[in-house]
């Protein structure tokens, strides 16, 4: 989020990121790669957030793959 400004990304507001900052709850998500306050959650707590990042990554590579698609296509 540019400036912690919570306009979240391209100024369209909070929570329509990827989900992983403060304004959507996130903080401690760091998954241990050295950022964010760190919260210690429940196994099932754990085992929701992971959940929902691999459907979020999924939704990224799904996107990409499109991207990847429409620049191999021939002009």
């Amino acid at each position: 989020m540019p400036n912690l400004d919570k306009t979240g990304p391209a100024g369209t507001g909070a929570g329509t990121g990827r989900r992983m900052g403060p304004c959507y709850g996130g903080v401690g998500r760091g998954f241990g790669r050295g950022f964010g306050c760190r919260r210690f959650f429940t196994g099932k707590e754990e085992l929701e957030l992971l959940k929902e990042e691999a459907r979020i990554l999924e939704e990224d590579l799904k996107a990409i793959k499109e991207i990847i698609s429409e620049a191999e296509k021939p002009e």
